[in-house]
């Protein structure tokens, strides 16, 4: 995948509501966030904890702020490239999300999937926060305050994303501005890596316990990978597999490089799901070491001046944004 722009600044986060990132936001999104960085790309890594509030308490919000964003670094996010932050610690955010809400028709937001989706998150019509309604405009508050290039998402974010576009082009309509250039989608290639199963072949969510988490150990991981779903019909080891519909053969596919034989094995009953289950874990602990052992280095003090240091640099960008904005709109 390769883009090519002047703009080479860029914006993706993610929700704090679980202190612990898993493969499937690795696959989906982190690992094409380090890869755009390292292309050269000015990455501005967020920690949306007050995303969290539309569907949590937020109790636990600064804690787990602060794990995830040890993931982030674990994962392979340079803080030396790229901005590592925490949303709320850049207080731009919620005005430009105030702003956009004064231009926002209400049918926008009523129709955007996001809201559809995280209505079923809280259980019931009338525990529905205002923030909810609200979260796809403070969410093209987070990526327009940047005014990037692109928003490197999984691809089941990218119809999330479409009413960001048309408010940055709204507010250029409504105060005659070329402030707000579309961004681009930077979405993974890879179907598999965008919609990597869960253990149980659902999608991976940490509502429904079916994640490898990138925190796991060695012997947790072992673990899970013995519990997980494999082919209902392969009770002894001749019977043929299906691997499309196995989760331990998804991840051989990304994670082994033996993966088209040991999937030709299964099919044709020469291998047991015990022995398929015995190598995802070798490949696939030996995957996860240097992030286990990145993270294990990321103390507390550590993790705090990264985000110090990212939100000074993510308040700059934010700052000259908001500038122009209030000049647009006559605020002074």
């Amino acid at each position: 995948m390769v883009f090519v722009s002047d703009n080479k600044r860029i914006l993706s986060g993610m929700r704090s509501t679980n202190p612990k990132l898993h493969i499937g936001n690795y696959e989906g999104a982190l690992r094409n966030w380090v890869e755009l960085q390292n292309e050269g790309f000015e990455l501005y890594c967020m920690v949306a904890d007050w995303h969290t509030l539309t569907t949590n308490s937020g109790k636990d919000s600064g804690t787990n702020a602060r794990s995830v964003a040890k993931d982030f670094i674990a994962g392979g996010i340079d803080p030396s490239k790229s901005a590592v932050f925490i949303q709320s610690h850049v207080k731009e955010h919620a005005e430009l999300h105030l702003l956009f809400s004064m231009i926002t028709p209400l049918g926008w937001v009523e129709r955007n999937p996001t809201y559809k989706e995280k209505q079923g998150d809280i259980g019931g019509a009338e525990r529905e926060p205002y923030g909810l309604l609200g979260y796809p405009v403070l969410q093209t508050a987070d990526i327009l305050l940047y005014r990037p290039f692109g928003v490197p998402v999984g691809r089941d974010q990218a119809p999330h994303l479409e009413i960001g576009n048309d408010i940055g082009q709204r507010f250029n309509r409504l105060y005659d501005v070329e402030l707000f250039s579309p961004y681009k989608y930077m979405i993974p290639e890879d179907e598999l890596r965008a919609k990597l199963p869960g253990l149980d072949m659902r999608k991976m969510s940490k509502s429904y316990d079916n994640c490898i988490y990138l925190s796991d150990t060695e012997d947790e991981t072992a673990e899970k990978i013995n519990s997980a779903f494999t082919t209902p019909s392969k009770l002894k080891k001749t019977d043929p597999g299906i691997p499309e519909g196995c989760a331990v053969c998804q991840y051989l596919r990304l994670y082994s490089p033996n993966w088209e034989q040991q999937w030709a094995e299964d099919v044709a009953g020469e291998r047991g799901c015990f022995q398929s289950k015995k190598e995802l874990t070798e490949v696939l602990n030996e995957f996860l070491r240097p992030m286990r052992e990145r993270r294990a280095q990321i103390s507390d003090a550590d993790i705090e001046e990264i985000l110090i240091v990212g939100a000074e640099k993510a308040r700059a960008v934010a700052a000259e944004t908001m500038v122009q904005v209030r000049a647009a709109m006559g605020l002074f």
